[in-house]
C-alpha cells in the first residue's frame, strides 16, 4: 500500500490564514502467521545477560543436588524406596513441585527434617527466581547509569566521616567531572526559542 498525503484543514492563526497539514496515513500492518524466531532468541538472549536467571537456576540445582545427596544418605539403610541417589533426586525435585505431599517419602527423622527443609526453601527459591527474572526484566528500561552514580554519590556523602582521605578525594573529583560534563553537554546544546 502506499502512501496517501490528504491535506487538513487546521485553525486560523489570524484572519485570512489558510494552514494546511499534510496527515500520511500509514500502511496497515500484515497478520504475522510464522513467530518472529530471532525475536525469541534475542529475547532469551536479554533474559539470560541482563537478569539474575542464569545464577539464581544454577544456585537452585545446586541446592537441588546437595538437599537429594542429604536426603540419601539419611534414608540409605532405612527406607526401602528411597534406595539409590537417582530416587533422592526424583523426590526431591517432586518435593519442590508438591510441597512434600509426594509418597512414598523420607521415614527417619533426620529425612523428614532435610525434605521439609527442602520442600519450603526450594518452593521459595524456585518461584522466587521467577518473579525475580520478570521483575528484573520489566525493570531493564528503567535503570539509568546516572541514577546509579548519583546514588553512589549520595552513599558516599551520607558516609562522610568515615570515608579515608583518599576517598575523600576521589569523591571530590568524580562529583567535578560529573558535573563538569553535564555543564558542557548543557551548553552544547542548541537553546531553543
Amino acid at each position: 500500500m502506499e502512501d496517501k498525503e490528504t491535506p487538513e484543514q487546521l485553525t486560523q492563526q489570524q484572519k485570512g490564514d489558510k494552514v494546511l497539514r499534510i496527515r500520511r496515513r500509514r500502511p496497515r500492518r500484515r497478520l504475522r502467521i510464522a513467530p518472529d524466531i530471532p525475536g525469541v532468541f534475542r529475547f532469551i538472549r536479554r533474559i539470560a545477560t541482563e537478569t539474575p536467571l542464569i545464577p539464581m537456576i544454577l544456585a537452585l540445582v545446586g541446592l537441588w543436588l546437595l538437599f537429594s545427596w542429604g536426603v540419601y544418605l539419611a534414608e540409605r539403610g532405612a527406607n526401602a524406596q528411597i534406595n539409590s541417589y537417582g530416587y533422592a533426586l526424583w523426590w526431591t525435585f517432586t518435593a519442590m513441585q508438591t510441597q512434600g505431599a509426594n509418597s512414598p517419602g523420607p521415614i527417619t527423622a533426620t529425612g523428614i527434617l532435610i525434605g521439609s527443609i527442602w520442600s519450603i526453601l526450594s518452593t521459595v527459591a524456585f518461584f522466587g527466581a521467577i518473579i525475580g527474572t520478570v521483575y528484573a526484566y520489566f525493570m531493564l528500561p528503567r535503570r539509568r547509569p546516572s541514577r546509579e552514580i548519583v546514588g553512589v554519590l549520595q552513599y558516599n556523602l551520607e558516609q562522610l566521616e568515615s570515608l579515608s582521605v583518599d576517598e575523600l578525594e576521589l569523591l571530590r573529583d568524580t562529583t567535578v567531572r560529573i558535573v563538569n560534563t553535564q555543564i558542557g553537554e548543557l551548553k552544547q546544546k542548541p537553546s531553543g526559542p
